[in-house]
């Protein structure tokens, strides 16, 4: 009878921070070091007599990789990515891949999906709606409702997304519809789950902090069988203030149960839930210098970011609930098809209101200066509610195998996924809110919320299908080529409605679509990889759940990706360096037409973003390790612009929220065996609200600093303090209001392994 055995790689934490590998045989129950099974081989083969002709049939054998689990919370450095379908290496794929790793994220204390892209290059934000941040990313959306994934599945609602959950972060630069389907112009973002492992290990986590912060996680991990394993992720969060007007109120919860691990057939069962009751800054007013004074003195209002004044009573509630079944099965001949099923239902309820400085128009926007601004500025609150609900499901499955045809070495990778997304969104009656005054914030002013009248304003539902290939092969000694090719299929139904509920307009399009991969690369040792890719990538009317009667009749827009890479590893494998210089296109990008008998939109625009990106990650030496991102986008230009005046943006000029320099690093050293130092700063140059509006947001750099202490492997105690200059700077911007960034905050943390 022949028996299972599975080699584990797991990681012995020791004091030095160092992780160091310790591999193990799993054999009919029992765990023996390597070591001492080549020990016992090599005696049984010494008993051999030399002429024996006794024949043996070794027992079969599956392989599974612990080590890359274990690395993203030891190491800043990670060498596998899951965002290109399927695991892969990076240095196997031609475009540009930034990781934050678990390590990273419990270093900077990186709460949410936000704070983990501010610090990645390239990365900058739109205030928009609330809360309802455009993500942009070389200059290109990167929108919510297209670009974010949980492990590789579309994850298309708006809410404060939590990083308790996460094993690491992967942000794929550049256009990826030919991974993802339609959107991915700048990019996608893909949130890896934390999955249950064949083991016990459990942590508890909890941090306190500025302005009341309360944090605490709890990560359960719960051996269950041979090959079975149940995890636990929890948290629950509080504080009276972000650092930048917002309260915190949140929960949540991830259940994850898989069996059958490292087997022929692997199962797992998903559960994850995020209630959020957090309070709503919507941002403030810009302002000039003086009376008269031109758009391009328009700076930041000089009071702490901290500074709160919207009402008491607004709010910015949100839930995120899914279902995810999934289903591995591996072949005999190292073949795998992973096949996932999820249901998604969201919520989002948002109560606030834009601030803007009383006297202060479009027409007059210097009545109001910094010459005559004082605590008795008078500043009036808006009407800017958002309620909205999102159901979806999403099934795919996903075919690898490599081998041998035709001379050449392949790896392929196919599949084919469907989905079905339906939102609705409500109108809200408006209120009359009381008007405060600059020196008076939180004044404690409440509506009674209650009253507003709620009912469906439209309905969005698409159904969408995707099928795609992709080989990388093996052309000669050192060289590779990658080929993938998708076709989209999507149909969309929007209708508008009355206050009673009747169809009052009614909107419906379908769209197919291809998308396009190629590679090439040079790979001359195991320390270095060379790139050079082309890509391509759509988006489509419906990008934003929503129709026109112009819009429901055009194309989709057109965007491509050129790039050169490489990435380089140092002679011990602890250090790695990635560089890319870049090219994204829009070149059919959506405008209004002038002809008022115009029936669609025009794709007549084209803008470009060219740079150059650096990340570093690894260790310097033992002690040291380091984390870097950076992007130079010296060359940014609308190349053909809209037709019709104020449209926003005109020929020549510089695409907003597209800064020149933007990044981050950070870096710690492991002083003694017990204490670890750490520091880092973010940074963006100036940069333009959307519109281009004739001013820029002030360049701006914060510093944050880390010391930690270990009194045992049990228990470790962190502090952070973030910002630590207390920087008043401009975070997410919009043409009328910005959102400040978070002043000064310590936090100390605890963490407790069980």
């Amino acid at each position: 009878m022949a028996h299972t055995a599975k080699f584990e790689e797991k990681v012995i934490p020791t004091h030095t921070g160092i992780a160091q590998p310790a591999t193990t045989l799993v054999a009919n129950g029992a765990m023996l070091p390597l070591g001492a099974m080549l020990v016992m081989h090599s005696l049984g083969a010494a008993a051999q007599a030399p002429n024996a002709t006794e024949t043996r049939t070794l027992s079969t054998v599956t392989i599974v990789e612990k080590a890359e689990e274990a690395q993203g919370r030891d190491t800043l450095r990670t060498t596998t990515t899951s965002i290109g379908k399927g695991k892969q290496r990076l240095r196997d794929m031609p475009q540009s891949i930034t990781v934050v790793t678990e390590k990273l994220v419990d270093d900077r204390n990186l709460d949410t999906l936000k704070d983990v892209l501010h610090n990645t290059a390239g990365v900058t934000f739109m205030a928009a709606e609330g809360g309802e941040e455009d993500i942009r990313l070389r200059g290109f959306s990167l929108a919510t409702t297209g670009d974010i994934f949980v492990d590789g599945m579309r994850d298309p609602a708006f809410y404060d997304r939590d990083t308790f959950a996460n094993d690491r972060i992967e942000l794929l630069r550049g256009s990826a519809s030919m991974l993802f389907g339609r959107g991915s112009t700048g990019g996608a973002v893909n949130q890896v789950t934390k999955q249950p492992r064949a083991m016990d290990e459990h942590e508890i986590t909890t941090t306190l902090g500025s302005y009341n912060y309360r944090r605490v996680t709890g990560d359960f991990n719960i051996h269950t069988g041979e090959d079975a394993g149940l995890r636990i992720n929890a948290m629950a969060t509080a504080a009276d203030n972000n650092g930048a007007g917002s309260s915190i109120d949140k929960k949540g919860i991830a259940l994850g149960y898989r069996w059958g691990i490292g087997t022929t057939d692997e199962f797992s069962v998903n559960l994850y839930s995020l209630q959020n009751n957090n309070g709503m800054n919507y941002g403030l007013p810009w302002i000039r210098s003086a009376p008269g004074a031109d758009a391009s003195t328009t700076t930041l209002l000089p009071i702490n970011p901290n500074s709160y004044y919207g009402m008491a009573s607004d709010y910015n509630k949100g839930t995120a609930e899914y279902l995810t079944l999934s289903h591995t099965h591996r072949f005999q001949d190292g073949g795998e098809v992973k096949t996932q099923v999820r249901r998604g239902v969201y919520t989002r309820d948002q109560r606030a209101g834009a601030v803007r400085i009383q006297g202060n128009t479009n027409a007059a926007p210097t009545t109001v200066n910094l010459s005559n601004f004082s605590d008795a500025t008078v500043l009036t609150r808006g009407n800017n509610p958002k309620v909205q609900d999102l159901n979806s499901v999403y099934a795919q499955s996903d075919y690898s195998r490599k081998f041998a045809a035709l001379g050449f070495r392949h790896e392929v990778t196919l599949g084919v996924d469907a989905s079905q997304e339906a939102k609705q969104v409500y109108r809200v009656s408006a209120v009359t809110k009381p008007t405060t005054t600059v020196g008076t914030p939180d004044d404690g002013a409440s509506i009674n919320e209650a009253i507003r009248t709620v009912s469906v304003s439209s309905t969005f539902q698409s159904d969408n299908l995707g099928l795609y290939a992709q080989d990388l092969v093996q052309v000669a000694e050192h060289w590779k080529v990658l080929g993938g090719l998708r076709f989209d299929h999507m149909r969309g139904t929007f209708d508008n409605l009355s206050a009673t509920g009747a169809i009052t307009s009614s909107y419906n399009q379908t769209i197919s679509d291809w998308s396009q991969r190629v590679g090439v690369l040079y790979q001359p040792n195991d320390l270095s990889s060379y790139h050079v890719s082309w890509g391509t990538s759509f988006n489509t009317s419906a990008d934003t759940y929503s129709y026109s009667a112009l819009s429901a009749n055009t194309a989709p827009e057109q965007s491509r990706n050129v790039e050169i890479g490489a990435r380089l590893d140092s002679a011990d494998k602890r250090y790695t360096t990635r560089l890319a210089i870049f090219q994204s296109t829009k070149f059919n990008e959506r405008n209004t037409d002038p002809d008022s008998a115009a029936t669609a939109l025009l794709l007549s625009g084209q803008r470009h973003t060219t740079g150059l990106e650096v990340d570093l990650t690894g260790r310097l030496n033992p002690q040291w390790e380091i984390y870097g991102s950076y992007m130079w986008m010296p060359d940014a230009m609308i190349d053909v612009a809209a037709p019709t005046a104020g449209a926003g943006e005109s020929a020549g000029e510089r695409p907003w929220l597209t800064p020149i320099h933007s990044g981050t690093v950070w870096t710690t050293y492991q002083v003694t065996s017990q204490l670890r130092l750490g520091g880092g700063m973010n940074f963006r140059s100036e940069q333009t609200p959307n519109r281009n509006p004739g001013w820029y947001a002030p360049a701006y750099a914060t510093l944050d600093l880390m010391g930690e202490y270990a009194f045992s492997e049990r228990y470790v105690l962190k502090v952070n303090l973030n910002n630590a200059l207390d920087k008043l700077y401009a975070d997410a911007l919009y043409t009328g209001h910005y959102i400040p960034g978070a002043g000064r905050n310590l936090q100390a943390t605890l963490s407790i392994k069980l």
